[in-house]
């Protein structure tokens, strides 16, 4: 955990004190920095922007999400009242409902006022069929870390000497009403890995001690983790581990009812579902199996005993094009539910095993240019598949884009999609609209990007923009309903630009690879050449340009701060990576060597130099001002990058704003109140620094 100690003691860094999650003198200057922020920038207009948010934030008329798990539905609910939230439950047909008739499980404020804990909700992991038992997971302050208590759903209360696990990161899987599976980095360093997760395994019986727990799985020190989980269908009941030696690849084993495990041979690479007997896979890399080589990119599917059996009859579900490229899949039942991205515009597919053949039809009543995700409607389908319900082939859509508020619908092969929740605008988006551009990158690589503004905008310098992107773990960047952004800063007359920069997965795993390791330069490069377009094409000049990201974004947006200053007025960085010399040394860092690169290797350093920002901050050069955001909670990506930047920025004479809260984890925020804080102290920053041109000739 970030909380934690970590080694300082090889290091010349003059800053590296303020790594010490434990030292009073970094805590004090957290605090010093904090005050200054709050004087700087918390005026009325931000007390009145963070009013606006937090009214939004806490609107009844949100879409309330739900997995359904037996004969219920459940959400988890945060509000005015109940800002750490509630757990509750209603059954399908009420859901359906304007108004569903909600039942509480779990008070989670009132649990975290009896317990004198700052709990934040993480979930819940219920044992199918009935679902009677479940493992509530409960994060302190928002960390990744999480302790696990066993729960009753019936009598709504935790059970006495139930199952306990103190906090850690930690998995954890029924086996049966009396066993679990446990991947826990609790116990010490012999059960952790270098990432600080999980390095084994263990099967806990009810009644006995965690620690003499038997080690039924494990992975090596220097892998990311390891991982087992059980399936319940009484008909395809298995055992899964994995190993996962990095970030990118993983290892996949299952275990039969007789306890027999074999290894599943496909690709390390390869993303993979299992459900029922189903083995989805989607490639990373080609894939070359008798005499048929497959593409990185397509979507395989087979009978799981018939492969581990040595079968190669893979069915395609899908295969990439030029510009159509898988983003997403998920499976319930005997159907395999998808996302494509076709030229970074979404479209859904269902594909479903009947009479002994696949079948795949697309989705076509989803909005045009919407963001679209999906997941199964059932959590397990156990009781379902007895019984024939249709919901066990359901599956949750949900489409928006950044002026179009999201809305959820269910869809099942053949029956089309059937809206069930729309949620009402937060913003005046008259006269706005999406429109997608391209830049050339330093390479001569086209690089994409969304526009978001009126649509009569003068081309003439005059505009103020927001540009953003992330760049990095095949993530795609598309235009998501903000609401904050959207008041904030689109119904003023801002424009918002999205940038597809290489790293992500708009088009495909190559387009990834372009984007990591030493092509993380050049997906910073593909940032900047965006930016040089909005002032080439006359929406913007860099006095009316700023730039925001977070987390592997935030290393991108550090980049732009020293490598590309007089592209920017202002930058707003937050939870990010900054010192690409010690990353790997703090929290979970060593699991992102596959993205970016091993410090430790002096050829792999000869590259991740040239993007560590916190290596390149000059006293010469002239930045523009900055806002650095952590938490002192972030278990994931280490405060110090935070905080090490701003001490050296502020060192040199630059101008930088900091802002480390005690609670929020990686999310940045465990509550609306503390989420409506962060978004309005963000725009005043862009608002403050880019005053003076407010009244400015063009």
């Amino acid at each position: 955990m970030a909380t934690s100690k970590v080694d300082i003691s090889d290091s010349d860094d003059p800053f590296v004190w303020l790594e010490d999650m434990e030292s009073q003198r970094a805590a004090a200057w957290v605090e010093a920095r904090n005050t200054e922020t709050k004087r700087a920038l918390c005026d009325a207009r931000f007390e009145q922007d963070r009013n606006t948010l937090f009214d939004i934030l806490n609107a009844t008329d949100r879409i309330p999400f739900v997995i359904q798990r037996g004969g219920f539905v459940y959400n988890f609910w945060q509000d005015e009242g109940n800002p750490k939230g509630l757990w509750r439950r209603t059954t399908l047909a009420s859901y359906r409902m304007p108004a569903p008739d909600w039942e509480v499980i779990l008070d989670v404020d009132a649990l975290a006022t009896a317990d004198g804990e700052d709990w934040v909700w993480r979930g819940c992991v219920s044992l199918p069929p009935t679902h009677r038992h479940g493992l509530v997971q409960l994060s302190r302050g928002g960390a990744d870390a999480v302790v696990i208590r066993e729960f009753d759903l019936v009598h709504k209360r935790f059970v006495d000497d139930g199952f306990v696990m103190p906090e850690a990161k930690t998995d954890v899987a029924w086996l049966d009403q009396d066993a679990l599976l446990v991947s826990s980095a609790h116990g010490g360093e012999s059960f952790q890995t270098t990432s600080g997760y999980a390095r084994t395994v263990r099967r806990w019986q009810r009644g006995t001690p965690f620690e003499a727990s038997p080690i039924v799985f494990e992975c090596e020190r220097t892998e990311m983790r390891a991982l087992g989980w059980r399936q319940h269908s009484p008909y395809h009941s298995r055992t899964c581990f994995v190993r996962r030696p990095d970030f990118f690849h993983c290892i996949l084993y299952v275990e039969d009812r007789d306890g027999i495990r074999r290894q599943v041979d496909i690709p390390s690479d390869a993303s993979f579902g299992i459900e029922r007997n189903w083995l989805i896979v989607s490639l990373r890399t080609d894939w070359v199996i008798g005499d048929r080589r497959y593409p990185a990119g397509v979507l395989l599917a087979i009978d799981i005993e018939a492969r581990l059996a040595g079968s190669r009859d893979f069915v395609v579900l899908f295969e990439p094009t030029a510009i159509c490229f898988l983003r997403q899949f998920a499976v319930a039942g005997n159907v395999v539910a998808f996302t494509v991205l076709q030229d970074v515009r979404s479209c859904v597919f269902l594909a479903r095993h009947q009479s002994g053949a696949w079948r795949v039809e697309q989705v076509s009543e989803f909005p045009d240019m919407g963001t679209i995700e999906l997941y199964p409607l059932v959590e397990d389908d156990v009781e379902w598949v007895d019984e024939g319900r249709r919901e066990a082939e359901t599956f949750v859509v949900t489409t928006q884009n950044t002026i179009l508020p999201p809305a959820l619908w269910f869809t099942r092969c053949g029956e089309g999609a059937e809206p069930i929740k729309q949620a009402p605008a937060r913003f005046n988006a008259a006269g706005i609209v999406i429109t997608q551009h391209r830049a050339t990158s330093i390479d001569g690589v086209t690089i994409p990007y969304f526009q978001v503004a009126r649509a009569d905008i003068p081309l003439d310098r005059s505009n103020f923009c927001l540009l953003s992107g992330y760049g990095g773990f095949q993530i795609s960047t598309l235009p998501y309903y903000v609401a904050h952004v959207g008041k904030l800063w689109l119904e003023p007359g801002g424009v918002l630009v999205l940038a597809n920069i290489r790293g992500g997965g708009e088009f495909g795993p190559e387009w990834h690879r372009a984007g990591m390791r030493a092509g993380k330069k050049l997906a910073h490069d593909d940032f900047a050449a965006v930016a040089e377009d909005l002032i080439a094409r006359g929406v913007t000049r860099p006095k009316r340009l700023a730039c925001k990201g977070g987390s592997n974004g935030g290393l991108l947006v550090g980049n732009m701060l020293t490598r590309y200053p007089d592209l920017f007025a202002a930058i707003d960085c937050a939870v990010p990576l900054l010192d690409m010399k010690r990353y790997a040394k703090l929290s979970a860092g060593a699991s992102w060597i596959g993205e970016y690169g091993d410090p430790e290797n002096p050829e792999d350093w000869a590259f991740l130099q040239e993007l560590s920002a916190y290596h390149h901050v000059e006293p010469s050069c002239h930045y523009p001002p900055i806002l650095l955001t952590t938490s002192a909670r972030d278990d994931r990506v280490h405060p110090g990058h935070a905080r090490k930047m701003a001490a050296k920025l502020i060192a040199q004479g630059h101008a930088v704003y900091f802002h480390e809260p005690r609670e929020g984890g990686h999310a940045g925020a465990a509550d609306h109140a503390h989420l409506a804080f962060n978004m309005a102290l963000s725009f005043a920053f862009l608002r403050k620094m880019m005053a003076s041109e407010c009244g400015s000739a063009k």
